[in-house]
């Protein structure tokens, strides 16, 4: 499977300490600026469902909002339960001053 760079916006559309979610292709993909590093998931829980923004975030982990599950903005994987699948991680890049995300072609 191929893929391709979707410009979602400007460089700085993510400033630290926040996050954004853009919808490519009807899926949702959170971007989180964690100290000026940029990370971009897929803006579900693999234990039930509903969207991970909302929850808190600490370093570089997410905490699902409802029920606790811990996952890795890094890797996309499980660091606590009750979800057991990890959630799926987007490319990221900066280029000629704008935002890119990676999706399936």
């Amino acid at each position: 499977m191929s893929s391709r760079w979707i410009d979602v916006g400007p460089a700085d559309a993510v400033p630290p300490g926040e996050y954004r979610v853009f919808d490519i292709d009807d899926t949702p993909i959170a971007v989180f600026n964690v100290a000026g590093e940029l990370f971009a998931i897929h803006d579900i829980c693999t234990h039930d469902g509903e969207i991970l923004t909302g929850g808190p975030v600490e370093g570089t982990e997410i905490v699902c909002p409802r029920h606790g599950a811990r996952f890795s903005l890094r890797t996309g994987e499980v660091l606590a339960p009750p979800a057991y699948e990890a959630v799926r991680t987007f490319g990221i890049r900066i280029e000629n001053g704008r935002l890119l995300l990676e999706a399936d072609a």
